[in-house]
């Protein structure tokens, strides 16, 4: 037998120890690099209400669209405001068939001439306004279309929120309601209760395994919805914070969110920007009575001597030309487009008092509706909810000791469950009622 001396025998622990450290850091860097990332993800995907918002902004492409047209809208009144392009022309006059010889006859010549048409005074100025008029209405509706988009992401934002809230509620009274079950069964088996119990908490066990389903397949749709607004793969996953305040803030008087969306709105902007373009167009239809005119100059190159008694080298020819264009039929052309624009015009101005009315009607509404759902939050955290617990209590602890029967505890139960999803439901739309507030107003500056 051979025998291992001490120092080998240190050795071969310490090689052992060496090897096993090793591996464990190896192991420890793998577990690294596959945790890290993944938690990173997990990270990634937690959705803030405003870092949705600001990456739908970012992102969105209708928002994107608008923009660019409002960009290439915003190149025009540089173009309309600037005089049409001139011409220039060159001319081969009188020039003899026979020989092509410039200096047969006497008219022959060659010339080189620039005509410019110029507008009536006042016209390249009216089309350059009304132009930019058209560019800021593209600009209000950018604006909208913000509005609109942000108002979207928030409410699909608080409906994953309310859903969230509707899964862990239903799950809860899975677990209560499997405690009904061993109750139920341990008092069926003791001979103390019925098998109609157990099997009526199975079934509403069963509702409620269902219900989470169906809640599941709506969580993902609205989570497609979502990531289509963030311009984002609609399969990504949508997980929203743990911690997320559902305070209700204290709103202005109605009377000042009027007024306040009467300066912030873009709607209505652009509706004042859409009469002040119409306003422009009736005074460019006005001015189309007035003609506009074409100015041009030609010079002409001759060549040969004149004829004697008189002779000597020919002279060149310089022609100069006014046009005038003539309104000749005023009464079918422009009166008519002076007609045009003016009804334009009036319909205009009555489709902003429509768009004012509305904004108000949408306003009035979305305060209705907060102070509504504010008021129910109130009367379940203070009155319902607490009730229905503590019947509930009450109702286990009868049943418990056969003062109660089982269909009416299950049915405390479900009343409560109804309850505490009518609650989270009240949260959401709260939320959402501030969200179209904000999006009726133009601006969420609207809480004391």
């Amino acid at each position: 037998m051979k025998m291992v001396t001490g120092i080998a025998w240190q050795d071969r622990i310490c090689s052992h120890w060496a090897g096993d450290y090793w591996e464990t850091i190896s192991f420890m860097l793998v577990a690294v690099l596959v945790i890290v990332p993944a938690s990173v993800l997990a990270d990634e995907q937690v959705v803030e209400e405003n870092q949705a918002v600001e990456i739908a902004i970012a992102d969105n492409p209708g928002l994107a669209e608008l923009n660019a047209r409002f960009e290439a809208l915003s190149q025009i009144p540089s173009q309309v405001g600037t005089l049409p392009d001139p011409t220039v022309n060159f001319n081969a006059m009188n020039l003899p068939t026979d020989t092509f010889d410039r200096s047969q006859e006497a008219m022959t010549q060659l010339q080189l001439g620039f005509s410019q048409m110029i507008p009536f005074p006042g016209k390249l100025s009216l089309k350059r306004e009304a132009a930019e008029y058209n560019a800021r209405i593209a600009e209000h509706s950018v604006g909208e279309a913000r509005l609109k988009l942000i108002k979207d992401v928030k409410i699909k934002w608080w409906q994953l929120y309310y859903l969230d809230q509707a899964l862990d509620t239903v799950q809860n009274n899975q677990s209560l309601l499997r405690q009904f079950i061993s109750v139920a069964r341990t008092k069926y088996e003791t001979g103390q209760g019925l098998q109609q119990d157990v099997l009526l908490a199975q079934l509403e066990l069963s509702k409620l395994l269902d219900q989470e389903i169906q809640i599941e397949a709506i969580r993902r749709h609205q989570a497609i919805s979502l990531n289509t607004l963030m311009d984002r793969p609609s399969n990504n996953p949508v997980q929203l914070p743990d911690d997320i305040s559902i305070l209700l803030p204290d709103l202005m008087g109605e009377t000042e969110i009027y007024a306040l969306a009467e300066v912030a709105r873009p709607l209505l902007a652009r509706s004042e920007m859409q009469i002040s373009a119409a306003e422009t167009q009736l005074k460019l239809a006005k001015r189309d009575y007035y003609p506009d005119f074409m100015v041009g100059i030609n010079y002409g190159n001759r060549t040969g001597n004149n004829p004697l008694p008189r002779g000597g080298g020919r002279s060149d020819f310089a022609s100069l030309m006014v046009g005038i264009k003539v309104p000749l039929y005023a009464g079918k052309k422009q009166s008519k487009a002076v007609s045009q624009r003016s009804y334009e015009l009036e319909k205009t101005r009555y489709a902003f008092r429509d768009e004012a009315g509305l904004v108000k009607a949408a306003i009035s509404a979305s305060i209705t509706d907060f102070d509504r759902a504010r008021e129910q939050l109130s009367l379940y955290e203070n009155g319902i909810l607490t009730q229905a617990r503590q019947t509930v209590e009450s109702m286990l602890v009868g049943y418990q000791v056969s003062e109660v029967d089982f269909l009416n505890l299950v049915r405390s139960q479900i009343t409560l469950f109804n309850y505490e999803l009518q609650y989270w439901k009240v949260v959401s739309e709260a939320k959402q009622a501030l969200a179209s507030l904000e999006a009726a107003v133009g601006e969420d500056d609207i809480y004391e």
